[in-house]
């Protein structure tokens, strides 16, 4: 195996894909954390502060934005993995993998996450065309 892998039009595909999947979800949910009902939930079910409402809402949507665009996504999605094992460990309580409070969706988005801090962002990414940016910062 040598490095022509990463230089396949397929593999810089599948990589946006999924980064563009990822991306989505996390907009949308991020998004519908900003609405009343995750405030209850936010106070009532797990305990915290409603001051914690918009933290959340924006460490979800705003990282969900940078990895759909293809800019900063290895730390985007280190954050996103972040709040992917609170969501399992601490709403979830790690209980069942699958049915009611099962975790499997979380544990799915949080190994794709993974697989966007290794992948990087690709080549068609807001990234590649701004050369410019340390490698890093990918």
């Amino acid at each position: 195996m040598d490095a022509s892998l990463s230089q396949n039009k397929l593999h810089d595909i599948a990589n946006m894909g999924m980064r563009a999947a990822i991306g989505v979800i996390f907009i949308v949910h991020g998004i519908g954390k900003f609405n009343e009902g995750f405030l209850g939930f936010l106070t009532g079910y797990l305990g915290l502060p409603p001051e914690m409402q918009i933290p959340i809402a924006l460490a979800e949507t705003i990282p969900g934005i940078l990895i759909l665009i293809g800019v900063l996504t290895r730390i985007s999605a280190s954050l996103l993995s972040i709040v992917m094992l609170g969501a399992i460990f601490y709403v979830k309580q790690a209980g069942s993998l699958d049915g009611e409070g099962g975790f499997e969706f979380d544990l799915i988005l949080l190994a794709s996450c993974l697989v966007v801090i290794v992948a990087g962002p690709g080549r068609v990414s807001v990234s590649h065309v701004i050369k410019k940016l340390p490698r890093w910062l990918h």
